[in-house]
């Protein structure tokens, strides 16, 4: 492990962050749970799908 790492983890024992911010990121962390479970169950919506896009010169037009 990184020392660096060790420095930031001493920090944060000392200091940890405030209840906002942990608040911010287990909502984002539950967002992103719901957008997975969403996708896996319900399926992802064809609107949201992007059409493959073909590089290089067209063979016949």
């Amino acid at each position: 492990m990184n020392p660096r790492w060790m420095i930031r983890m001493a920090r944060w024992a000392h200091r940890p962050p405030s209840w906002g911010r942990v608040k911010l990121v287990f909502g984002i962390v539950a967002a992103a749970l719901l957008l997975v479970a969403v996708e896996r169950y319900i399926g992802w919506p064809d609107w949201a799908t992007l059409e493959p896009v073909r590089r290089g010169f067209p063979l016949k037009p």
